[in-house]
């Protein structure tokens, strides 16, 4: 799974939300979005900025789920997680025992753990505490879709893989 894919499976209105929670919490990650969905639209940012709310996350959705605008959809994943909802972010890592600063991976391609164990920790990790369910789902594709991360396994128990 590639970043642009989450995007592309994502709901609209799931979209709209985490886009909402960027613009409050990292105004420069959600200017880039905008600025990569204009691009895409051959547009200006002005005119996508000038677009009611709703209207403008639907389009930025959509120029994320192409495979050219990967690079932004994974920062903007990254930064949904590092800064919004770091406490799941940190409780995946230090679960999977991955050596880590506050969700910032300390390794570039970090070894995938045995399957069993992977497994477990899936439905341990989905059980957690808290009405998060859908942001667990999501962090999982999104660790899924990330450039340094190539586990096939992960991604056959996900549900991603052909």
């Amino acid at each position: 799974m590639k970043p642009y894919q989450v995007f592309a499976r994502m709901q609209p209105e799931r979209a709209a939300r985490i886009l909402d929670a960027i613009l409050d919490e990292t105004p420069g990650i959600y200017t880039q979005a905008v600025a990569a969905a204009a691009a895409t639209m051959k547009a200006r940012p002005q005119f996508m900025m000038k677009q009611p709310k709703d209207r403008r996350a639907k389009l930025i959705r959509q120029a994320l789920s192409r495979v050219a605008a990967s690079p932004i959809a994974e920062e903007l994943l990254a930064a949904y997680f590092l800064e919004i909802k770091n406490g799941l972010l940190v409780e995946w890592l230090d679960a999977l025992g991955l050596d880590h600063e506050e969700g910032v991976l300390k390794t570039d391609a970090p070894e995938s753990p045995k399957t069993d164990a992977l497994e477990k920790l899936l439905v341990d990790y989905r059980k957690g505490e808290g009405d998060e369910a859908d942001d667990r789902e999501l962090l999982l594709e999104a660790f899924a879709a990330q450039s340094a991360i190539e586990w096939p396994e992960f991604e056959r128990l996900l549900g991603l893989s052909d």
